[in-house]
């Protein structure tokens, strides 16, 4: 039975001047278990004896519950793959909602996760090595018959054997990921032949 009809049961009975502990026990007889406690009943009869009328629950003070809307969600889906790098944090202040309901939308409605990126270094394949030793050896040929204008006529290439590496922090790498989806991986560079 809905709370609506108990309420009109209760407003019925205190109309009539049945005391609370009368409406209960009869509540308590024809519905057993699923009838409300003698709390309610009371509170309940206190206000239809005070004068209310409406069965309804009052407006409640507070945020209603709309972050958690399916536009709502569609919104963050939106963004999450657009960014997946986006925080909790940000998107709470986007739309002004908690970072606990980004949270619940993000675990919960889209089953994403945050995953941290690892590294992986780059490794040269057999080829790619013996390449770069069959370059070496031609330098120190080079050297050996001419070493005075070797250096003049060296014409750096598009390979650059520096390697400038600014490494992100864990909370930097963090991403959004769909649970079919892998870890997001990257390379560093390695200059080992």
């Amino acid at each position: 039975m809905d709370k609506i009809e108990y309420r009109a049961v209760i407003k019925f009975l205190t109309k009539e001047s049945v005391a609370p502990k009368d409406i209960n026990d009869r509540l308590r007889a024809v519905y057993g278990e699923r009838a409300p406690s003698y709390a309610t009943v009371k509170l309940w009869a206190k206000q239809f004896k005070l004068g209310r009328e409406s069965l309804e629950d009052d407006p409640r003070s507070g945020r209603p519950i709309e972050a958690t809307a399916p536009d709502m969600v569609e919104k963050i889906e939106h963004l999450v793959h657009e960014n997946p790098r986006m925080s909790k944090k940000v998107l709470a202040a986007m739309f002004d909602v908690s970072e606990r309901s980004i949270f619940r939308i993000l675990h919960e409605k889209l089953l994403m996760t945050k995953v941290c990126s690892r590294w992986i270094p780059r490794t040269l394949n057999i080829a790619q090595k013996e390449e770069r030793i069959a370059a070496a050896r031609e330098f120190l040929e080079l050297l050996e018959s001419n070493e005075e204008d070797t250096f003049e006529r060296v014409v750096t290439g598009d390979e650059l054997w520096i390697h400038y590496y600014d490494p992100e922090l864990k909370s930097q790498t963090m991403e959004c990921v769909e649970p079919v989806s892998k870890v997001p991986r990257k390379q560093i560079a390695t200059n080992k032949a």
